[in-house]
């Protein structure tokens, strides 16, 4: 039986907090990737990736990875039929060696991981935040988000990735007159922050997300507002004053990734880099 692989988390004093005073100079503080503590990893989309999908993407975050398809239904669950309203809902799931050592298909184990469950409904959390239900009228998109390979950030590539996909799938009912109205009320994407070795930073990497003190998933809309957030002192209180440095680093992270959308959607070959 393969051995499991443990996160290393850092130790702790009991009764340890994050707060403004024990957060070092941003200025003096290097990440071992060399990247400013605001500045994401390189985030490239892709559109178009599969052939057969209403709307696809790869959408990559460094050295994560995650296809995301939007398959587009006719009709609506039975809980939903006869009321004029569409539906958007999600599924994720790593593959076998998305991560350095192989991990059963969950097909296989006989039941859904709590996990995967948890990141399923994030994200389709997410999108229903910029969806006008009746516009889109009784059609289904269901968003499959893959995972290829996982470097950290993988529910927050998948938000972002998921929406391209969305707009795409909804474009695709468009061309064909089965939309009552305009389903998209905006953009939507998501990234990680964190306060790793007291230092505040966004989009982290495995490497500086298994060390956090602080670890926080933000989903914002284009406009800014806020959809979710997600946050877990790991084994450290931290102060409010903190939270407020995380929320900062978290729409600015996604302005530029809303930024990044925008430019995926318009470019004719259906690509974008930051």
């Amino acid at each position: 039986m393969p051995a499991r692989t443990v996160r290393p988390r850092c130790s702790r004093r009991p009764g340890w907090r994050v707060s403004s005073s024990s957060v070092s100079d941003p200025a003096k503080t290097v990440r071992a990737d060399g990247r400013a503590l605001d500045q994401l990893r390189p985030v490239r989309i892709t559109r178009g990736w599969l052939d057969h999908a209403e709307g696809s993407c790869l959408v990559e975050f460094g050295r994560t990875r995650v296809l995301v398809a939007a398959s587009v239904t006719e009709g609506v669950p039975r809980w939903r039929r006869d009321s004029g309203l569409g539906w958007v809902t999600s599924e994720y799931e790593m593959l076998p060696r998305a991560t350095n050592t192989r991990s059963d298909r969950e097909s296989r184990r006989g039941r859904i991981g709590g996990r995967t469950h948890e990141i399923s409904r994030l994200i389709g959390r997410s999108l229903r935040g910029i969806i006008d239900y009746r516009a889109l009228g009784e059609n289904t998109i269901v968003i499959d988000c893959d995972v290829l390979q996982a470097d950290g950030g993988t529910r927050t590539a998948s938000i972002t990735g998921a929406y391209v996909a969305l707009h795409d799938a909804v474009e695709w009912l468009r061309a064909r007159d089965a939309l009552v109205g305009e389903p998209l009320t905006g953009s939507v994407s998501a990234i990680s922050v964190g306060v790793v070795d007291g230092v505040p930073m966004t989009d982290l990497a495995y490497a500086e997300d298994s060390r956090a003190n602080v670890d926080m998933n933000i989903v914002c809309t284009g406009a800014g507002d806020f959809v979710e957030v997600q946050g877990t002192g790991e084994g450290a209180a931290f102060g409010r004053d903190v939270l407020g440095r995380l929320l900062d680093l978290g729409q600015a992270g996604c302005a530029q990734l809303a930024e990044l959308q925008a430019r995926a959607l318009a470019d004719p070959d259906g690509r974008a880099e930051l």
